[in-house]
């Protein structure tokens, strides 16, 4: 028999899940097939849920849950992505939503794309169209809906705290005609200002940086050890294993160094959305 290979929890959202509900089966001393008795699923499908292929079923984390005396984890994992799904988002975003809401800092790279809690609907409207072109129209406002809903974290009681790096090519990219571009750009700079957050820009003559890979966001609690969230096309991960998420913090730092001062990359943005308003053409910082 070839040796167990153990399941990476920090590669993805349904790895971490897997991982754990392996650890609590072999806790409680119960095989595969022990686990499964009583529920209407088979052995093969919770081998798959322990390797991190496929997500749980409400039914089988209520029996799991039951099972493991884990006192409804599970359950509320299946509800926090059946909750992500009607409200808009990726079933892979839906444990970042949640920590998004209850985190006490956040501080986000965006690379490629402005970040959703910064977006206008325009800008959400064309980035999903771009991504999802056989989407019908209902899809695509539905999206746009759930992208603006996120912004709601500004307006708690005790709102999180805002760091955001962005690259200079955003401001640059003409992802909107140019009065919708304008609008998103001032945006950015009324949510900046209006929240105390705190925005700079990585100049495109800057080089190579420790962060080259794409966009992440750092979460820190109160109450919880911090997670890092990474996310690409069509998945995201949420890593929580502290060695790791300790190396993308001191990333992180090293890009915050090399990045314009925040009063500085206010001016460009707002200078950015002048010109635009204006009809000139935007040019690079030196």
């Amino acid at each position: 028999m070839s040796p167990r290979k153990d399941v990476d929890p920090s590669v993805s959202v349904p790895c971490f899940y897997g991982a754990e509900m392996r650890h609590l089966r072999e806790q409680a001393g119960l095989t595969l097939e022990q686990l499964a008795d009583g529920s209407f699923r088979g052995i093969p499908l919770l081998s798959r849920i322990e390797r991190g292929e496929c997500g749980m079923p409400m039914d089988l984390a209520v029996h799991i849950d039951k099972k493991l005396h884990t006192n409804g984890f599970f359950e509320r994992r299946c509800e926090a992505v059946a909750k992500a799904r009607r409200a808009g988002h990726a079933e892979y975003f839906a444990d970042a939503l949640e920590m998004e809401q209850r985190a006490e800092m956040i501080d986000e790279w965006a690379p490629m794309l402005v970040p959703g809690l910064l977006q206008t609907p325009a800008y959400t409207r064309a980035v999903v169209r771009a991504a999802m072109p056989r989407a019908t129209d209902d899809e695509v406002e539905e999206k746009v809906t759930a992208r603006m809903s996120r912004a709601e974290i500004f307006d708690a009681e005790a709102p999180p705290k805002f760091w955001v790096i962005l690259d200079e090519s955003l401001i640059r990219r003409r992802s909107l005609p140019d009065e919708q571009m304008a609008e998103q750009l001032e945006h950015i700079a009324k949510v900046v200002r209006a929240t105390h957050s705190i925005l700079q820009i990585l100049p495109e003559s800057g080089g190579l940086h420790p962060l080259m890979a794409g966009e992440i966001r750092v979460m820190t609690f109160t109450d919880a050890p911090p997670v890092v969230y990474v996310e690409s096309l069509h998945s995201g991960q949420l890593i929580d294993y502290p060695p790791l998420v300790k190396q993308y913090r001191e990333s992180y730092d090293l890009l915050r160094a090399a990045a314009l001062s925040p009063a500085a990359s206010l001016s460009m943005i707002e200078t950015a959305a002048g010109d635009l308003r204006n009809g000139k053409q935007g040019t690079r910082l030196e």
